[in-house]
């Protein structure tokens, strides 16, 4: 074989080498589809008020498993208007699945209400989402294995719990915790894949 023809076919094995490389890299990118390593209980309660599990799935950053979330309401519906609409409690659990700085997640949390609310929405509800901040600043850090959960009484506003403690006093109102829950659920989503499963789609 001659020198041409070996640097020739050295350059198509390093090509096909780069490509193999490449798609290994974008495979390994994609979140998994496998369900919730977490097991939810197939119904919970809010201020004596009995909500069915609408859905459940996994927060992924990058191929990362961040935590698994499951959303429970007071009957099961498929779209985000439809979750919004629905009058009486509502509660959102969040199973920690690795050491995350709770002041992030918090952070995390007022972008994403941002992200998916109007000028005016925020304006209205800036020092709530100050004080949300607040609230998660306070543990220092979460860790696997925690529990997080948020409840939206009509005649209270919404609860935030790590475990079975109440942290803080109840904040905002019903647009208030809509803003929340469109972090997961609203058209600039937390994570695509996750709204879909959330919604049982």
């Amino acid at each position: 074989m001659g020198k041409s023809a070996a640097r020739n076919m050295f350059s198509r094995r390093l090509a096909l080498g780069i490509s193999a490389l490449l798609l290994t890299c974008t495979t390994s990118a994609q979140p998994q589809t496998a369900p919730p390593s977490t097991a939810f209980p197939p119904t919970a309660q809010v201020a004596n008020a009995n909500l069915v599990l609408n859905g459940v799935g996994t927060r992924y950053r990058v191929v990362f498993k961040v935590y698994d979330m499951a959303l429970y309401l007071p009957r099961k519906v498929g779209t985000t208007e439809e979750v919004l609409a629905l009058p009486g409690p509502k509660r959102v659990d969040l199973a920690i699945l690795r050491e995350v700085t709770s002041t992030d997640l918090g952070l995390a949390m007022v972008k994403g209400m941002r992200a998916n609310a109007t000028k005016d929405q925020t304006s209205r509800h800036l020092m709530t989402m100050t004080r949300l901040i607040e609230i998660f600043s306070s543990r220092g850090k979460l860790v696997a294995g925690d529990r997080i959960s948020l409840h939206f009484v009509p005649s209270k506003g919404s609860l935030f719990f790590v475990g079975d403690e109440q942290q803080g006093a109840p904040l905002g109102d019903a647009e208030f915790f809509s803003m929340v829950l469109k972090i997961w659920l609203g058209d600039s989503p937390a994570d695509a894949q996750l709204k879909d499963a959330l919604l049982n789609r």
